[in-house]
């Protein structure tokens, strides 16, 4: 077992339990915010026209066939990455990631959200004997995904570009077909919240898409560096559109598979 090799191979016994201490927590709250996402969180949501697979059709999609979702919430803590004056590309991607997450589970689905705070991944992973902080954050999210086991993971991050001209969605994948297969959906769904025709697009450089076993993609949902995007980043109905779409994406995917 993994938890016991890393023991035998001279890790910190107590830093190991603290990582496993904190992902049995990331786990039980996944059932208690799912309690959260009940009748009063379903009568503040505001159906998108311009999301094609709603509730009940998710519902149908993906019963109980015990196929792990894991949301990556990107950045947190110390690492707020890209930004546009005070607006903190972690706090965007937290809100849509919350999101998507309440709207997964509602419909059924095993979906874990990696992050529910203001914190670095990074911080918890005292088992990799780095000095970058990036690459501790990296693999801490790659473990839970590896550990869980999950059979999606969905990456959500921001984008960001010189010229505010720049704006849409794009999604990335690794170049596989079941990864291609849930990016295409995904950016589906985004292009048509947004009124878009872009296409995914590998992203061969990126950690994650290369070192997570799962179904892998990242979600940059918009460019913060866009007046346009970030109407709709920023804003609560916005945000719950970008979570509908990319729960609708995944959904769209599943059926495929």
């Amino acid at each position: 077992m993994r938890n016991v090799s890393l023991l035998s191979a001279g890790f910190d016994k107590k830093a190991v339990c603290r990582r496993w201490r904190r992902w049995t927590i990331l786990l039980a709250s996944a059932g208690l915010m799912a309690l959260l996402a009940g009748p009063a969180d379903a009568a503040q949501k505001e159906p998108s026209a311009q999301a094609p697979l709603q509730k009940n059709e998710r519902r149908q999609v993906l019963g109980h066939d015990q196929r792990i979702i894991l949301i990556d919430a990107g950045h947190g803590g110390i690492d707020g990455g890209t930004s546009h004056g005070d607006i903190l590309e972690k706090d965007i991607t937290l809100a849509i990631s919350r999101r998507l997450f309440l709207l997964l589970r509602s419909d059924g689905f095993d979906a874990i959200l990696n992050r529910t705070g203001d914190y670095a991944p990074s911080d918890e992973n005292l088992w990799l004997r780095s000095k970058s902080r990036h690459l501790r954050d990296l693999a801490q999210r790659k473990e839970l995904a590896e550990t869980l086991p999950a059979n999606v993971v969905v990456s959500v991050h921001i984008n960001w570009a010189p010229s505010p001209a720049k704006h849409g969605p794009l999604v990335l994948y690794r170049q596989e077909g079941r990864s291609f297969l849930l990016a295409r959906s995904i950016q589906d769904q985004l292009n048509k919240l947004y009124g878009m025709k872009t296409d995914p697009r590998p992203g061969k450089p990126f950690y994650l898409l290369n070192k997570i076993t799962a179904t892998t993609v990242i979600v940059e949902a918009g460019f913060i560096s866009s007046p346009e995007d970030r109407s709709r980043l920023c804003t609560p109905h916005g945000q719950e559109e970008l979570a509908e779409a990319i729960a609708g994406g995944i959904a769209a995917y599943l059926m495929e598979v």
